[in-house]
């Protein structure tokens, strides 16, 4: 194989790799998220829309109605902060409203659901 077919395969082969990971992140966010949260700009639910979340100060979203808490937190939301969130929600912001979410133990099926929420959905 010359090297320009060797290039073309490890660029497809990348290419493909990053649609199955946003594919399993989609897969990992709607079964873990989508009941409450869409990745939709302004389609807020039971929570609020996460699309552009990674940056943005916990409580902040105009017209989504958050817990005093939520508003108060300061937590500005990076990996560290939606890892530990997402991991378990009341240690992060006692008096949350994501009721019955308890969190999920999965270190590996947080960090995929993070990186998907990084792309914006």
């Amino acid at each position: 194989m010359d090297s320009r077919m060797f290039a073309l395969t490890l660029v497809g082969c990348t290419v493909a790799g990053q649609a199955v990971a946003q594919e399993d992140g989609e897969m990992a966010f709607n079964n873990s998220c989508r009941t409450c949260h869409t990745m939709v700009e302004g389609d807020n639910r039971q929570g609020p829309s996460l699309a552009g979340v990674v940056g943005r100060t916990a409580g902040t979203l105009p017209d989504y109605n958050y817990s005093e808490s939520m508003e108060q937190s300061d937590i500005v939301w990076d990996e560290t902060n939606l890892d530990k969130f997402i991991a378990n929600p009341d240690e992060v912001v006692s008096g949350n409203t994501m009721k019955p979410y308890a969190g999920i133990t999965d270190a590996a099926l947080r960090k995929t659901i993070i990186e998907f929420m990084k792309t914006g959905g």
